[in-house]
């Protein structure tokens, strides 16, 4: 985008600024180059895209085109537009993400949905429901959004990732509602706590190896840590799954996301560990194999 005079200023309106923001990076081969526009000039407008389209001949000030040029260039630098805007919405809420967090996924709404399907609303016996790898809170909050009257805990060993999961319980109005500490999968936790009726994570499951080929966007942004899973992608489930048992109360239920072609391999796991049944499989809107979902047996 061209400096334009004040003599040129009125004719960059916002059809024209979206229109050429468009082909730009349609021309960098950006996957989704009209929204990416669309979210980058709302943002520098302080307003949402549908106003966009009811404004579309507003020309924009100097200091807007400025600001929209400076976004511009970090977006074709491949930053992703979540870090750039500073939110990405996921379920039914609104996320504040930065770089010490993975941006939430819309396959990672299966890991929700699976979630709700076991999970009671409120009633006479509070469910206790612990989230580990928390991140941006997504996951835990939009659970606690949909089943108030339950009891959440979230973990993460990162305490930037904390702070930011903090926030977004503050953010969607649902500060207390989670209870967030920090740690390493279940270092934290005493055996002789209470036990937990649910445990769920998406949890690093990306190859070490594969890490470098992911669109830059992921591998030049996100937080590595929370995305390699080890040499084989499998590191945190022989974490997660030997152990989840021990904390699970009576017929509890673990879910985890995994990987579209891990699901052999978790279910290895599942039946080398010998401490679950009932272990279902679900697929996201892809059609990919999404979730493992298993109940602790019966003891």
């Amino acid at each position: 985008m061209q400096n334009p005079s004040k003599t040129e200023e009125p004719q960059w309106t916002i059809r024209k600024v979206l229109n050429w923001t468009t082909s730009y990076f349609e021309s960098r081969n950006m996957d989704t180059p009209r929204l990416d526009a669309e979210i980058l000039l709302a943002c520098v407008l302080k307003s949402d895209q549908t106003a966009l389209y009811t404004q579309y001949d507003m020309p924009l000030c100097l200091d807007e085109l400025a600001a929209f040029r400076a976004l511009i260039k970090r977006r074709v630098r491949r930053e992703p537009v979540a870090y750039i805007v500073g939110t990405k919405g996921f379920w039914s809420l609104e996320m504040t993400v930065t770089r010490d967090v993975l941006i939430p996924r819309p396959e990672t709404e299966c890991l929700i949905e699976t979630a709700l399907s076991v999970l009671p609303h409120s009633g006479p016996e509070q469910k206790s429901v612990l989230e580990l790898g928390t991140g941006s809170g997504a996951i835990i909050l939009a659970l606690a959004a949909e089943r108030p009257g339950h009891i959440f805990f979230a973990s993460d060993r990162s305490v930037k990732a904390l702070e930011v999961a903090r926030k977004n319980g503050i953010r969607n109005h649902l500060e207390g509602s989670v209870r967030f500490f920090s740690g390493d999968w279940f270092g934290p936790l005493k055996r002789d706590l209470p036990l937990f009726d649910m445990i769920l994570s998406n949890p690093p499951y990306i190859r070490t190896g594969d890490i470098a080929q992911l669109q830059p966007e992921i591998c030049k942004y996100e937080p590595i840590t929370a995305l390699d899973g080890g040499k084989d992608g499998l590191d945190a489930y022989r974490a997660i799954i030997p152990s989840a048992h021990t904390y699970l109360a009576e017929r509890g239920i673990l879910l985890l996301e995994i990987g579209n072609d891990q699901k052999d391999d978790i279910r290895q796991i599942i039946n080398a560990c010998g401490c679950y049944e009932e272990v279902l499989f679900k697929k996201d809107y892809g059609r990919c194999d999404r979730v493992a979902q298993m109940r602790r047996k019966h003891h």
